[in-house]
């Protein structure tokens, strides 16, 4: 027998270091080359290693959250001299195409049964094995609606506990969560923006009952299997026109050259809540679609976010961001910009109030815009121009679409 020491790889892009993001061997398992065996979490995106010799896993570099440089020893493998002499002869394995593109690394629950944490978690919790789902995901993953599927059908494999009439006892227990992966990253982005930026925060009241019923009427002419089209869309659409006069809202801050760089182009981050954090996938090149085209890239960036299918270029890129809470959007907001973003809008929940037209106290459905601008190169007075702006095309839904 033989040792082969796998060392961490150059993962492109400049890395030096990366997380490991989730172990999918422990020591002691037995591995077949070309078996997942982490994830590692770089700047950019998670990357899936796979095995470049088949034996039995010796030791791993360290737990899940810590760092390792880029050509330190990742792992060790008890193997047979040939394949440890055939591995040293090829070159250092590159992460695969699919695993490369995936915004979370792919895990195994057990043998090649790949997924992402908060998944396997669900399954854990539901006391479901998931060697028994077929994944619909690229290479067989197991995505989220594979596995509410599966629960729709009642396969949990669990036996629903007895409701008990025995008073509750007081509950003492603490549960830790390392904070890793990706809500790591999400923290540490959130408290750089916030520490850096000088955040000006802008609110706006919109009337959007004109655009509410252009929106219903559109709607009422799709079948019953087409998607409906969202409040989010036009808001894009309005965005796009809106940009076009206030250039220095869609632009970058490059801090390491200290230049302002304003894009002709409108590349809208739509943030994403999933079972994994906040995402922002991108719908590029806003300025050439129509409001069924930009709807439909909406619902398709989105959704790839959601089930860990976005390619990173997918997750990278926006020049201005949109946010929403749907239902549950509030009132106000105060959205934290996305670096290296100038400016973020957040569209909060529309409702029926009672409001004073023309002396007349009549209901409308009203909405507020919260807006957040780095104040270091966006007037007070800019952004809120350019929020009324965005208002007056939204309470006047037809001019969205004039030329």
């Amino acid at each position: 027998m033989s040792e082969f020491t796998f060392k961490l790889p150059d993962l492109g892009e400049g890395t030096v270091e990366a997380e490991i993001a989730e172990w999918m061997v422990h020591v002691g398992d037995t591995v077949e080359e070309e078996d997942p065996i982490c994830a590692m979490l770089t700047d950019k995106a998670a990357v899936e290693l796979t095995a470049p010799v088949s034996g039995t896993v010796k030791s791993v570099a360290g737990q899940e959250g810590d760092m390792v440089a880029v050509g330190s020893p990742l792992i060790v493998f008890e193997t047979s001299a040939e394949a440890a002499n055939e591995a040293e002869k090829s070159k250092s394995p590159e992460p695969s195409a699919a695993a490369a593109e995936a915004p979370e690394p792919a895990v195994s629950t057990g043998a090649k049964v790949m997924t992402s944490p908060s998944i396997r978690a669900k399954a854990r919790a539901a006391g479901i094995d998931l060697s028994q789902l077929k994944g619909s995901g690229p290479r067989g993953r197991i995505l989220k609606k594979d596995l509410e599927s599966f629960i729709a059908q009642g396969s949990t494999g669990t036996v629903p506990p007895a409701v008990s009439s025995t008073p509750s006892q007081p509950k003492t227990g603490t549960t830790e969560i390392k904070v890793i992966g990706l809500r790591r990253k999400i923290a540490e982005r959130m408290a750089q923006s916030a520490r850096e930026i000088p955040h000006f925060t802008y609110v706006e009241e919109v009337d959007v009952t004109a655009l509410e019923s252009l929106r219903d009427h559109l709607n009422s002419k799709r079948s019953s299997d087409e998607p409906k089209l969202t409040p989010l869309a036009f808001l894009g659409m309005a965005m796009v026109r809106v940009l076009a006069d206030f250039p220095q809202c869609n632009a970058h801050y490059d801090k390491d050259r200290n230049v302002i760089i304003r894009h002709d182009a409108v590349h809208l981050g739509v943030a994403t809540q999933t079972d994994d954090g906040l995402k922002v996938p991108v719908v590029r090149h806003c300025e050439t679609l129509g409001l069924e085209q930009l709807a439909a890239e909406i619902r398709r960036v989105s959704g790839a976010a959601r089930d860990n299918t976005a390619t990173r270029e997918e997750l990278s890129g926006s020049t201005i961001t949109v946010t929403s809470l749907g239902k549950m959007g509030g009132v106000v907001s105060t959205p934290v910009i996305n670096q290296p973003e100038v400016g973020i809008v957040g569209v909060n929940k529309s409702v029926d109030r009672p409001v004073v037209i023309n002396g007349q106290v009549v209901v409308r459905r009203m909405m507020n815009l919260s807006s957040s601008f780095d104040h270091r190169f966006v007037d007070g007075y800019d952004g809120a121009a350019m929020i009324l702006a965005l208002k007056d095309l939204l309470e006047q839904p037809a001019t969205i679409f004039m030329p």
